[in-house]
């Protein structure tokens, strides 16, 4: 195992106020007042939490933490130490898993750290032999992402649950459920295209082929039941059945190669917004049903399991609805077969212009909201 764990008495100081108590207690005390530098911190990163309604920005001094309805930072801590490029919330509470970035971090890209803010402390710390790309969270699970591994971690003791190999990911790609029944992890596979996906409650391992090019970005619904993913080619997004690993749509953000910097699926699965570097967020209508009532969020590992016995004996009439003719095709759709198959393709029915030069990311928020952030600030 590449990875060493340690739970922290006092590897972070416990001073929530004030300086820190000991000349070489490091790195996480609450600085002196705030200088023009914190003013001027460089954006590392944004995230959202799991359920989108606040999100987390590292910069070159600290991090911050906002609320998304109605907007507002809700606390910041501004160091002298360092900046963090991963700073991965747990829904609202106390607890963050932060890694060390920027040019003169004292915080090293290899190393995990549990932070409690409300205790002011780190409660746990992994350690490993290369950087660190990517940390997901859910309640009972810690993820860390390496170039060519994944390590599942539980959250009481720290032990180590699972180790994944993937194809190299230095974005990081890694994607949790978080419905309290159901685990599921999404990550690439072993092969250009792939995604893997782990349905934890099941013991099962399904592999997807999902594109012909390199898997660029993905996600999951809350239940873990769907995938959206889109490739380094950027043209097409596709939305799979996790149980069964069958495509149930596919849509078109354009024709040019593009790269995606985000997909975000309502909770309700009605909507997919999809940000890319050609300054837009397309807005796709789902043609996947939610199952009776509730959102698929609702889902427990055995109605998932039941789901997925069902569309294996019966196609996918209870994952796919009607087209509703939202999202508008070509109107050379009608020789479908005949013309290439750009032309037969579902579009996005609005979009929302922005910068070109700015990488955002999008999520939806109540109420048919979306709320798009950049990495400019704004």
């Amino acid at each position: 195992m590449s990875s060493t764990v340690s739970t922290s008495r006092g590897i972070l100081p416990p001073a929530r106020h004030g300086t820190c108590d000991a000349p070489n207690a490091g790195a996480f005390c609450q600085p002196e007042p705030e200088s023009k530098d914190n003013d001027e911190s460089e954006l590392l990163s944004v995230s959202w939490n799991q359920d989108y309604g606040c999100f987390a920005a590292g910069t070159t001094h600290g991090f911050r933490i906002y609320n998304c309805e109605p907007f507002k930072e809700t606390f910041r801590r501004d160091l002298k130490s360092g900046g963090f490029k991963i700073v991965e919330m747990l829904f609202r509470c106390n607890i963050l898993a932060l890694v060390g970035g920027g040019a003169n971090s004292q915080y090293p890209p290899n190393k995990v750290m549990i932070w409690d803010d409300h205790q002011s402390r780190c409660i746990g710390e992994f350690a490993f032999r290369s950087e660190v790309r990517g940390v997901k969270l859910r309640r009972d699970r810690i993820v860390v992402v390496l170039e060519h591994k994944i390590y599942v971690y539980n959250f009481m003791d720290l032990k180590l649950l699972h180790q994944i190999e993937t194809l190299a990911n230095p974005r990081g790609l890694c994607c949790l459920s978080h419905h309290s029944n159901a685990f599921v992890l999404a990550c690439p596979g072993l092969q250009r295209g792939q995604v893997r996906i782990e349905h934890f409650g099941l013991n099962m391992t399904k592999l997807i082929h999902a594109h012909d090019s390199h898997i660029a970005c993905f996600t999951l619904t809350l239940d873990g039941l769907l995938l959206a993913t889109a490739s380094t080619k950027g043209t097409l997004i596709r939305i799979f059945n996790t149980m069964d690993g069958t495509r149930l749509q596919e849509v078109r953000r354009g024709g040019n190669r593009a790269e995606i910097y985000s997909i975000a699926l309502s909770s309700n699965v009605q909507w997919l917004a999809v940000s890319s570097d050609k300054g837009t967020v397309h807005i796709f209508s789902l043609r996947v049903r939610v199952v009776g009532e509730d959102s698929p969020a609702q889902l427990n590992t055995a109605q998932g399991l039941a789901l997925f016995h069902q569309n294996s004996s019966t196609s996918l009439d209870a994952l796919i609805s009607p087209n509703t003719g939202a999202n508008p095709s070509s109107s050379f759709s009608f020789m479908r077969g005949v013309l290439p198959k750009y032309f037969s393709s579902e579009w996005s029915f609005a979009q929302f212009h922005l910068p070109e030069d700015t990488q955002f990311i999008a999520a939806f928020g109540s109420q048919n909201t979306l709320i798009i952030v950049g990495m400019d600030g704004r």
